[in-house]
């Protein structure tokens, strides 16, 4: 009796086209990915880059004057940004072939200088040199150079989407503002807040100083707002500080504390609670009498040490009230004390109690602290 697949019927051509253009999808995302990830093959920009060499040396044998030697370095450079260590010590090496070439079959009679000469050869060896070094630290970090830029562009604007603030309900305002150290755009602070509870009728809102600032401290920062971005909410008021103590404790950074508020707000009462840690006092404005008192919690510093207990500080923001959060980088000065920073900062803002405190987040950074170098955060709670 004959086995079943003697008898198989042939198998289908459209089946067969199929499964051939699926391969070749398959292929196409994979090497897409490999180029993204700086592991597809740099063979195509080797060949070019290759070619591109004896041309350039014809050229330099043609006219010196259109095409000097120091040309040669063009080639280099396109390869420390596209080609991988090996294939550029490649390239190098046909370089330096071409200018001893250059140097040997140049005929000195056409020109009063020697085209070549010692200092084209350190320009050539300081930009192959150059190149060589970029080349080494994308294949370290495994990027390629032109989704680099990306990534980091990427990165700054996932840092801004975590710091929006939720929409409130009619009768409250909020207003925020974040200014990283030397006109960075990276910083060392940030903000992430939620609207929690029933109904959420609450709102949570925590501004965060890491150790640092502008791009020494971005990384640290970037992962700590989108670790306390997930606890907030997800866990009771009282027990985000603690959980994001732990948080940095298990990190182990060298230099891995921060300071942090917690502001857990009622948006039907108006009633408020403020959990610091370390942290600067927040302000409160007053509409009856016009002043700003200090609301100062207790609690120390993220990542020291475990078991640490942060008491919250009680207060109501009524009709007209408002609340100012921020980082110490807004009042503090060397050789200046704290209070003069923060009288200042108030000073300021009495200004903007007519119109309601709309937009003066940035313009409050603007005017006490536009030239500090460090990272600062600003944020307005006030109810209309």
């Amino acid at each position: 009796m004959a086995r079943g697949s003697d008898n198989a019927p042939p198998a289908n051509p459209r089946h067969r086209a199929h499964k051939a253009l699926h391969r070749l999808r398959t292929s196409v995302r994979r090497a897409a990915v490999d180029s993204f990830r700086g592991g597809g093959s740099d063979s195509a920009a080797l060949t070019v880059l290759l070619c591109s060499v004896p041309l350039l040396a014809a050229g330099t044998l043609i006219s010196s004057e259109w095409c000097p030697p120091e040309a040669l370095a063009l080639p280099l450079v396109a390869g420390g940004l596209l080609l991988r260590p090996a294939s550029l010590l490649g390239l190098y090496g046909v370089a330096a072939t071409a200018l001893v070439a250059e140097t040997a079959l140049i005929d000195n009679s056409r020109a009063n200088i020697d085209p070549v000469t010692p200092g084209t050869i350190l320009v050539v060896a300081a930009v192959a040199l150059a190149g060589l070094l970029i080349a080494q630290f994308r294949s370290r970090v495994g990027v390629p150079w032109r989704r680099g830029g990306t990534m980091l562009f990427d990165l700054r604007e996932r840092i801004r989407a975590q710091s929006a603030l939720p929409k409130l309900p009619a009768g409250w305002y909020h207003d925020m503002a974040l200014r990283p150290a030397g006109g960075q755009s990276f910083s060392g602070d940030f903000v992430v807040a939620a609207r929690t509870g029933p109904g959420g009728r609450t709102l949570e809102a925590v501004i965060t100083d890491v150790s640092g600032k502008g791009m020494d401290a971005a990384s640290r920062s970037l992962l700590l707002s989108g670790a306390f971005g997930g606890l907030l909410g997800s866990l009771p008021p009282h027990s985000f500080l603690p959980a994001a103590n732990g948080y940095l404790l298990r990190q182990d950074w060298d230099e891995g504390f921060a300071t942090s508020v917690h502001l857990v707000l009622d948006l039907d009462t108006g009633d408020y609670e403020l959990l610091s840690a370390g942290h600067v006092p927040g302000l409160q404005l007053n509409a009856g009498t016009g002043r700003w008192t200090e609301v100062a919690a207790e609690g120390p510093l993220l990542g020291v040490y475990e078991g640490a207990e942060f008491h919250p500080a009680k207060g109501t923001l009524r009709r007209g009230d408002v609340l100012m959060l921020f980082t110490d980088g807004l009042v503090e000065r060397p050789a200046r004390d704290l209070s003069e920073g923060v009288d200042r900062l108030t000073g300021e803002a009495d200004r903007y109690v007519p119109a309601g405190f709309r937009g003066a987040a940035w313009h409050l950074i603007e005017a006490v602290a536009k030239d500090v170098n460090d990272d600062r955060a600003l944020l307005l709670i006030c109810r209309e």
